[in-house]
């Protein structure tokens, strides 16, 4: 008998715990909602040509870093071709 009562209670409390987490998780969901809509009020967005300016920056960058890296690879290459061919390898 005694063991039946403290089951019971055991399963009435862990289903009170799950209501409280679930309606816990949807209250602290809400809150979380409510703060990004308040600090998605408070971005300052670039304007259409700072984005089109550092587009092209960074396209410019990009483009020169890789003929750079290219040629850097290519110097190597013929160095250790030339350092393989003076010691017959």
């Amino acid at each position: 008998m005694a063991m039946q009562a403290v089951k019971v209670n055991s399963e009435e409390s862990s289903g009170n715990e799950l209501t409280r987490r679930v309606t816990g998780s949807i209250a602290g969901t809400k809150e979380f909602l409510h703060d990004v809509r308040v600090e998605m009020k408070q971005v300052t967005w670039p304007s259409r040509e700072d984005v089109i300016s550092t587009t092209g920056v960074v396209i410019a960058t990009v483009a020169f870093f890789g003929v750079f890296l290219a040629v850097v690879e290519k110097l190597a290459q013929l160095g250790l071709d030339r350092l393989l061919k003076y010691f017959h390898v």
